[in-house]
């Protein structure tokens, strides 16, 4: 069984200096712009803002030089994140490439996809998606049925992925494909660059939301070519692969940060409306927010020291998830808050939109029942 750790962190000694420059920059950034438009935290993303945080350094921070990176440590990377999602900053376009692609592919990719591919993502001006989760295969992901079959020179990929979260506005996916059809169901996967822009035989399809965005898609495939370079670290390796991409997924603030905003404006609307009901439930949101801070704090400090934190950072995204779904019943209750996505008051519009989004938070990066799954395993007692 294992232990489960969660060793206190200290910030380095420059943390204070970083996030100082970096709240003063997105000060300046959002200071005319409602809370309201900024509720949807990192589900946003603006080409032109992307640029502005790679002008600065704040992508791809921890990566080599090499590859335009700046070879911070993961700790100020941490900082500069918390900072980004406390803003409501709108970071979804370059996110999961800063996040996981980035790493995968200083991990298992071809120097060659390296050298091409990261420098663009530092600058803020190349975008990943996902591409795991597929079509009536639920929870399971290693269930994955979309082939890449072997062909001269490369491979013929069929099938569809799901959930694919901007595929419409992004350049590449990572995706997982059947290699080997005969092998285990974890045994015969593999994972492959795909240059959405510029590959035949791909159709992306909206998935519309509950609150009328486009987010997420459906991306067809038929009949597609990639050639044998486009293939990711060994052939049947797939699922190693995408557990170490999982745990750069889930344990950051993200999973805990998505309804700052909404947690920030029932304090504001409690100035105006005190009573001991409010300031019991402020200080319940307070304490688990700081919990969970430590917690996600000590995943990256594992990740610092090149440990494998998978089921903390299952503990942090699944207790992180339980905390933000929270927030927005805790406005209902307190002030008797509706829904009021386009009239209302900000407290109302912002209320709606993380209200509307929030069952999202614990189907993304891995389900509910996929994590207390991962949880069992590692104590033993599953």
């Amino acid at each position: 069984m294992d232990r489960i750790r969660f060793q206190p962190c200290e910030l380095p000694p420059n943390a204070n200096a970083l996030r100082t420059e970096v709240r003063d920059f997105l000060n300046k950034e959002f200071a005319d712009t409602p809370p309201s438009d900024r509720a949807n935290s990192w589900s946003e993303g603006d080409a032109e803002f992307s640029k502005k945080l790679g002008a600065r350094g704040w992508i791809g921070m921890t990566w080599p030089k090499k590859y335009g990176g700046h070879e911070r440590s993961i700790l100020e990377r941490y900082v500069v994140q918390e900072e980004l999602l406390a803003a409501g900053a709108p970071i979804a376009l370059h996110h999961i490439a800063d996040r996981q692609s980035g790493p995968l592919l200083m991990r298992f990719g071809k120097e060659a996809q390296c050298l091409n591919i990261l420098p663009r993502i530092t600058k803020g001006e190349c975008y990943f998606c996902i591409g795991m989760s597929e079509p009536d295969t639920g929870s399971d992901l290693a269930a994955v049925r979309t082939k890449a079959e072997k062909v001269d020179g490369g491979y013929l990929v069929n099938g569809s992925k799901i959930w694919t979260s901007q595929a419409h506005m992004v350049h590449f996916m990572i995706g997982l494909f059947r290699t080997d059809p005969k092998a285990d169901k974890h045994s015969g996967l593999s994972q492959f660059l795909i240059d959405l822009k510029n590959t035949d035989g791909i159709e992306i399809r909206p998935v519309i939301n509950l609150t009328g965005r486009h987010d997420f898609n459906q991306v067809f495939f038929e009949d597609v070519f990639l050639p044998e370079d486009a293939l990711i670290g060994e052939e049947n390796e797939g699922w190693n692969q995408v557990l170490t991409e999982l745990t750069f997924e889930r344990s950051g603030p993200e999973r805990y940060m998505s309804s700052q905003l909404l947690m920030e404006s029932i304090t504001r609307e409690a100035t105006q409306n005190p009573g001991e009901r409010a300031a019991v439930e402020i200080g319940k949101m307070v304490a688990n927010l700081a919990s969970l801070r430590q917690m996600s704090l000590s995943v990256a400090s594992m990740q610092q020291n090149g440990e494998d934190p998978a089921m903390e950072g299952s503990l942090v995204k699944e207790i992180g998830v339980n905390f933000e779904q929270s927030i927005p019943r805790i406005a209902h209750e307190l002030f008797g808050v509706e829904a009021g996505l386009e009239n209302g008051s900000e407290f109302e519009k912002t209320y709606a939109k993380i209200n509307m989004g929030a069952p999202s938070f614990s189907l993304r990066g891995g389900t509910r029942e996929v994590l207390r799954g991962i949880i069992a395993r590692r104590m033993g007692i599953r």
